[in-house]
């Protein structure tokens, strides 16, 4: 060996490491900015995993009986949720359309730019194949030929190239996320309930990356530990059917213990996690006040989030002169008693003139990425843009709403402060925005019980919980830990649901109401009566629901649900995203479920009602 081999060898970060392999292969623990030594067998496990889902898909045809498909069916799927891991970390777009929901799917760029997209996935292949009614054979076949042509298409251009140690253990984090928040709720296998048993083939690819990496460990207690927790985590989810399975204990004793061990991991790898993502890395509980990066949900370069930032923007928030008529404020519609709504079936705005829709609640507004019921923001400043222009609202310009705050002297001080004394627009509206991103607190009953600040839920409350993400399917569309429709793992996308909201409370006699929610202003059929999913934190403050405020209190919310919403109580909803059977749900289930959404109301609001 020359000195300038020698020299390299010494000078590069590599941790050596021997093998388990009986040939005593010789691995290598890169350091936190170089390629995985181990690439090559995590890329070997993703291609046995893409072959072996697409060996089978491509063994389906039209001309096999029924039963034959659906074995076929259940065999590519074991192998797809083998791969999903490694798909939602590495390719995630194609993760999404191979594992979309059988529901339309709209792309808008402008009026001349609208793609209506029909979802060819395995959830399509699901319904297809196990609903009671006959499929149609044309359509069972559009979806095998585009999944017999898109897995080997991502085989083919996969980026499993150069991914760092910490992108794999992001990997195992993303997995560990995603589980708790959908695998376990039957969000992506509507007809089969066969969640828990995925979850398991999920966890058998996290299982065989932490055995790829056994000799990177340097404690080795910890890789045991690992293989430990992992086993029981498959026996518990292999011991249970859907109904009856524990959700509560699995994200206490497991989850939340897998995102522990993954910091153990980093620091025992001398592994630093990418702290720029929706999602903080170092955080180990599910619902910790700090689960999220507050960074990632906000502007770009915008000012730090401070205490005296969340104050100026309380005042600006509370101050009605900021209004042309100088009678309103932001907390006219939004009362803090009230969890931030105000009560109203519809919200009222200047000279007391009524407004389209029902208040929402600011409480965790901030996890979002749409705003307003239709979404026509994409950001809590933007939102503040739009209340302010609009004539029925605050009606006043950003160039007035400045001259106004530069008029009052204990506004100049702190701006002169806490903005290196620009009053502008910009400013004023992210001052208000940070107080509205402050309102997430994490600090609900439920919150401090999952923490293990207190052991204080009843066996009634934690029933209710394990229904909302089990049973009701209420999880499949208000994800957690915030339980809106921000969708996990990646937190980037904010769900619009189409329920068939009615025009009143009478159940026997509905009819849907007329507000055609996301149809405005492009005039798309395929979004008519779509509106955002919110966050059911607070609810027991926030009555009247819905965004006409059709309900007054829980239990008209949840016969809603278990009725199976406008289809279910016969009315005609093209697209409605909601199943229009019946959920099957007993009045003590409907109770405890009430009782599991009263522990989501922050301990500020605890003793309001």
């Amino acid at each position: 060996m020359g000195i300038k081999d020698l020299g390299l060898i010494m000078g590069a970060t590599f941790v050596l490491m021997i093998s388990c392999k009986g040939d005593m292969e010789t691995k290598l623990l890169a350091s936190n900015d170089m390629e995985s030594a181990f690439n090559k067998s995590i890329r070997a496990h993703y291609f046995t995993t893409l072959d072996s889902t697409a060996q089978f898909i491509s063994q389906m045809d039209t001309l096999n009986s029924v039963a034959a498909n659906r074995e076929l069916y259940l065999k590519s799927r074991k192998w797809y949720k083998r791969v999903e891991p490694m798909l939602i970390a590495y390719d995630y777009e194609n993760y999404l359309s191979m594992n979309a929901p059988n529901l339309v799917k709209v792309e808008i760029d402008d009026y001349q730019d609208i793609k209506v997209l029909h979802p060819k996935s395995f959830q399509v292949l699901e319904e297809l194949l196990f609903a009671e009614e006959d499929f149609y054979n044309k359509e069972l076949n559009t979806v095998l030929d585009y999944l017999k042509v898109r897995i080997p298409f991502v085989r083919k251009n996969h980026i499993l190239i150069n991914q760092r140690d910490r992108h794999h253990l992001k990997m195992i984090r993303d997995a560990v996320v995603n589980i708790a928040t959908k695998g376990i709720t039957g969000f992506d296998s509507p007809m089969l309930s066969n969640s828990l048993n995925e979850a398991v083939y999920n966890y058998e690819t996290l299982a065989k990356v932490i055995d790829i990496y056994e000799n990177a460990f340097n404690d080795k207690s910890l890789y045991q530990h690992w293989k430990t927790e992992i086993a029981l985590t498959m026996k518990d989810l292999n011991t249970s059917d859907f109904d009856s399975f524990d959700r509560y204990a699995f994200i206490k004793d497991h989850t939340n213990k897998q995102l522990e061990l993954i910091n153990l991991t980093a620091k025992d790898w001398g592994i630093t996690m990418n702290t720029s993502r929706t999602l903080n890395p170092s955080v180990a509980n599910l619902f910790d006040k700090d689960f999220f990066n507050m960074k990632m949900f906000s502007e770009q370069r915008e000012p730090q989030m401070t205490q005296d930032r969340i104050e100026l923007g309380r005042k600006l928030f509370n101050d009605p002169s900021l209004s042309s008529t100088g009678t309103i404020s932001c907390a006219s519609c939004h009362i803090k008693e009230k969890a931030f709504t105000d009560g109203r079936k519809i919200a009222i705005g200047i000279n007391n003139k009524e407004l389209q829709r029902n208040t929402p609640t600011l409480s965790y507004s901030a996890y979002q990425t749409s705003f307003f019921y239709d979404g026509r923001s994409d950001g809590l400043e933007d939102q503040i843009v739009n209340v302010a222009n609009n004539e029925d609202e605050f009606h006043i310009d950003l160039k007035l709403l400045e001259q106004k705050v530069l008029a009052n002297a204990d506004y100049k001080i702190q701006f002169d402060s806490l903005y290196n004394g620009t009053i502008s627009d910009l400013n004023v509206r992210n001052a208000i925005a940070t107080y509205i991103r402050s309102l997430a607190p994490f600090d609900s009953k439920f919150d401090r019980n999952m923490q293990d600040l207190e052991a204080s839920l009843t066996d009634e409350e934690i029933e209710g919980f394990n229904l909302f993400m089990g049973k009701a399917a209420c999880a499949t569309c208000h994800f957690p830990p915030v339980f809106n429709g921000t969708v996990p793992p990646k937190y980037m996308e904010t769900e619009f649901e189409n329920l068939g909201v009615p025009k009143t409370d009478d159940f026997d006699h509905p009819e849907l109401d007329e507000d055609m929610g996301q149809y405005f202003p492009y005039k798309v059929a395929e979004k008519r009566n779509f509106f955002k999913t919110s966050t059911v934190r607070n609810s027991e403050l926030t009555a009247p629901y819905m965004h006409n405020g059709v309900y007054d209190n829980l239990e008209e919310v949840i016969t809603f649900y278990n009725v199976g919403g406008g289809q279910g109580m016969g009315l005609y909803v093209p697209n409605q995203t909601l199943p229009a059977d019946s959920l099957g749900l007993t009045d003590n289930e409907s109770k405890a479920i009430i009782a599991f959404l009263k522990t989501l109301t922050d301990r500020e609001f605890e003793t309001v009602n």
